[in-house]
């Protein structure tokens, strides 16, 4: 690993100790309130893997707990900038009564769904890639600030590079 290298990987770890730190503490103490910023929802799986197949990236899901912090910092600092960049991302709510098509064709409500494929904790991100399947490990939970954007970012190579098989 060159010296340069080991200086990025430092450079953004710090950076996302220090955002989990400034999210946490904002929460803490109020200076942030409830309302909650959202990742788009999607009505149809399958078109949402379709545009993101299109594009050559895995389709990302986000599922999430209406006032849970840690989907909130997960949300907000670490997937936000990456859809903004260009990223398939969307969110399913846990407690959703929200009609969503699976990736299997069938109808259901986003609980349903997230029943389904066994998801119990908030925040999961599932990668989603050719044929439905899921292309890389899901990330359950907050994990360390130090590590949580390196773990997505494993991840997220991960997806990518099986995505982009032929």
């Amino acid at each position: 690993m060159t010296q340069a290298h080991t200086r990025l990987i430092t450079r953004r770890q710090t950076l996302h100790h220090l955002a989990w730190g400034l999210g946490a503490w904002a929460l803490s103490t109020g200076v942030v309130q409830a309302a909650e910023t959202s990742l788009p929802v999607t009505a149809s799986l399958p078109e949402s893997l379709q545009q993101a197949l299109q594009r050559k990236q895995p389709l990302v899901v986000m599922v999430s707990l209406h006032g849970c912090p840690f989907c909130k910092v997960v949300r907000e600092n670490y997937l936000m900038p990456l859809q903004r960049e260009g990223l398939p991302v969307v969110q399913l709510n846990m407690r959703s009564t929200q009609a969503i098509t699976d990736l299997d064709g069938s109808a259901q409500t986003q609980e349903a769904l997230i029943r389904k494929w066994g998801v119990q904790l908030a925040p999961t991100v599932l990668f989603f890639g050719p044929q439905g399947k899921e292309v890389a490990s899901r990330l359950k939970g907050a994990y360390l600030a130090d590590f949580y954007g390196a773990y997505l970012d494993e991840q997220l190579a991960q997806a990518r590079q099986a995505t982009a098989r032929p």
